[in-house]
């Protein structure tokens, strides 16, 4: 039989990030309790700050029946002259029978111990209780505490439990607090517990009490409020979905309102009211055409109908935080942009200071410079950038909001003169910080990016600070995705090994082959197509990125072309014969050893298309792949291993000589079709 079982685990104000962090898991970890206790079923989950709760519209009442098969010893092992062994009388025990009501069947080939138990299904209100229990120690919020005399700890007291199967309660104890047909509601609402007769009527007493259980709900709400905002007020609201995923978590009952700051505030950079006002307040702000209003939007939780005191609190507690910053900008323009003081920041064990770090990055923005702008050009902004690119790490606005580094030495050096690409070059040095990252606008800026990911990677390299598992502390693995999307943009030629082992001079020794391994993983995991594409391209040897990526991108097509397969069981076949042969050496090819026709039409074609010029790998790759009719004739009709030597040896070189030519893009026998 199905009844309806409402779960209500009543607390204090649960804190939103570590909730939403743990959201993905809660209905899974309760899914797998109930699977594991024979009772899985369908039900929702929903959450405010003050509870957490699971409905089932139907759950079972009772498990079902089942069966629990039990296998021993080989009989041979079990009984000796007829008699139990120890073995037998052990498995007996452990099935809770007595040794007569064992049997055999045969398994794996021999007979063996067995013993088939009929388990009654136990009754769901008995289990209830250990389930919760369960569910909620298995629960992960990162730091619990501990409250009264228990030594049983959770991220926030509990309160009240509240279990209904059907409309009874079900008697449970939890985190010291007996289960009680009781809940709250919105404490503006009314702070005592209120009495509960059904689940049906749960839901009432909620809505009526000022709760909006239902997280989609609340957002929803929001959204709404956002919307009339707008448009009543001929303004924008940025929606930062993060923030709205944290007040939807904070709030019973919410509210959007719009208040407002003195325009004095406005001087401040936008990010830097924008950050105090998302980080402190959690407030959302405000745009017309652009450009920031002294206006922001507070989610309040209040059940009023005057919401103008809620307002005034607001705008009353952010007034200091701005005031705060503008005192820190205005002092940081006094004192200027200077890297004084980080000679005596630690960057890192072994590696120096944070001004040393600016020395490495200057040679390596150097040494890339040369490599990639016309001699002509002049260093002087690309080192004035690097010079600066650390100096607001002592500026007051960053100690205090450091999420806002480089962003801030950017505005800094603007106001203090620098020239615009200096000012852009230390804005995006970090770019990029994230898959969907934007990146470096400029050459200018993408050296100092590069530059400052390649010194972190082989300064920690030389350190044996490498990544292991999936711990990356620092980072490097989106170094590594940060430069390979930086070349990509800028068309600039990066060769993994020759760059790297250019640079590494600079640093301690240290092992370059894990280095170029770990760059190379890095590699396989960007390029989104058919792994062994893109090992296929590395067994060639390639290793400059942009050539990589235009020679992964050429045999991804033509591996979904029509006819691949075809010609790739024949050029199997080439690197079947060559695979003997050392492909790094120059090829000889003697026309007048031929000795059969298709050997000089395979020769004249193949003469052909490496003669021609191909404006892509694509082009190329589709013409040597095309020499399949004459491959397969040459196949036909040749015997490549001649009894003669000479012939023998030319024929190998003809076959190897192209599967050479295919192997300056890829070696297409990694390919798995």
């Amino acid at each position: 039989m199905l009844k309806p079982l409402l779960i209500e685990i009543g607390v204090e104000e649960l804190p939103a990030v570590p909730l939403l962090k743990e959201l993905k898991n809660i209905e899974k970890k309760y899914a797998d309790i109930l699977e594991k206790n024979l009772l899985l079923g369908e039900f929702e989950f929903y959450y405010t700050p003050r509870r957490l709760v699971i409905y089932h519209s139907e759950f079972k009442e009772q498990q079902d029946d089942s069966t629990e098969e039990f296998f021993g010893a080989p009989l041979a092992v079990a009984y000796k002259d007829g008699k139990p062994t120890p073995a037998a009388l052990g498995f007996a025990k452990k099935c809770g029978v007595d040794i007569k009501e064992i049997g055999s069947c045969e398994k794996g080939g021999k007979e063996v111990l067995y013993y088939k138990k009929e388990l009654k299904g136990k009754l769901s209100v008995e289990l209830l209780p250990e389930i919760i229990g369960m569910w909620m120690k298995s629960l992960d919020f990162g730091k619990s505490m501990r409250w009264g005399s228990l030594e049983e700890s959770f991220i926030r007291p509990i309160r009240w439990i509240n279990v209904l199967l059907g409309d009874k309660l079900v008697s449970m104890e939890l985190f010291g607090k007996k289960s009680s047909k009781q809940t709250f509601v919105h404490r503006i609402s009314n702070f005592d517990a209120l009495n509960i007769g059904s689940i049906k009527e749960y839901f009432d007493i909620l809505k009526n009490g000022g709760v909006t259980l239902f997280p989609e709900q609340r957002r929803e709400d929001i959204l709404n409020n956002f919307a009339a905002l707008e448009k009543n007020n001929g303004i924008t609201i940025e929606i930062d979905e993060d923030l709205l995923d944290e007040v939807v978590a904070i709030t019973e009952h919410p509210t959007a309102l719009l208040g407002s700051f003195d325009a004095e505030f406005l001087r401040l950079p936008p990010e830097v009211i924008i950050t105090s006002m998302k980080e402190h307040q959690r407030y959302f702000p405000v745009f017309k055409g652009g450009k920031l209003l002294n206006k922001f939007v507070v989610v309040s939780n209040a059940l009023t109908d005057d919401f103008s005191k809620v307002i005034e609190g607001n705008e009353r507690v952010l007034r200091p935080r701005l005031s705060d910053g503008l005192f820190f900008y205005d002092n940081d323009l006094k004192n200027g942009l200077s890297t004084d003081g980080l000679e005596k920041v630690v960057f890192m064990k072994g590696l120096g200071t944070v001004a040393d770090k600016i020395e490495r990055e200057k040679k390596i923005a150097n040494t890339l410079f040369d490599m990639y702008v016309s001699k002509d050009a002049s260093k002087d902004a690309l080192n004035r950038a690097i010079s600066l690119a650390k100096a607001d790490l002592m500026s007051e606005m960053v100690y205090e909001f450091t999420e806002l580094q480089g962003l801030m030495g950017a505005y800094y050096a603007k106001a203090l003169g620098e020239s615009d690409e200096v000012a852009i070059a230390i804005k995006e040095q970090y770019l990029p910080d994230g898959e969907e990252s934007a990146l470096p606008s400029s050459t200018l800026s993408a050296i100092v990016a590069m530059s400052i990911k390649l010194d972190t990677l082989l300064g920690l390299f030389s350190v044996n600070q490498i990544p292991t598992g999936s711990r990356d502390p620092f980072a490097l693995r989106r170094a590594v995705n940060g430069l390979i999307r930086i070349t990509k943009e800028h068309r600039l030629e990066f060769d993994i090994v020759k760059t790297l082992v250019l640079l590494s001079k600079e640093y301690a020794e240290f092992d370059m082959l894990k280095l170029e391994s770990f760059f190379l993983e890095r590699v396989k995991q960007y390029f989104k197509v058919n792994p062994s594409i893109v090992e296929a391209v590395l067994a060639s040897g390639e290793r400059e990125l942009l050539a990589m990526g235009k020679k992964i991108e050429a045999l991804n097509t033509m591996a979904g072309s029509e006819g691949f397969s075809e010609a790739f069981s024949t050029f199997k076949r080439v690197s079947n014969i060559t695979k003997d042969i050392d492909l790094s050496k120059e090829m000889h090819i003697e026309s007048k050893l031929f000795e059969e026709k298709a050997e000089e039409n395979l020769y004249a074609r193949y003469t052909e298309v490496v003669a021609c010029g191909y404006e892509s790998y694509e082009e190329e790759l589709d013409a040597l792949l095309g020499l399949k009719p004459e491959l397969d004739k040459f196949f036909e009709d040749v015997m490549v291993n001649a009894e003669n030597e000479a012939v023998r040896n030319n024929r190998k070189s003809l076959v190897a000589s192209i599967y050479k030519s295919i192997l300056k893009i890829a070696d297409i026998k990694e390919v798995s079709i």
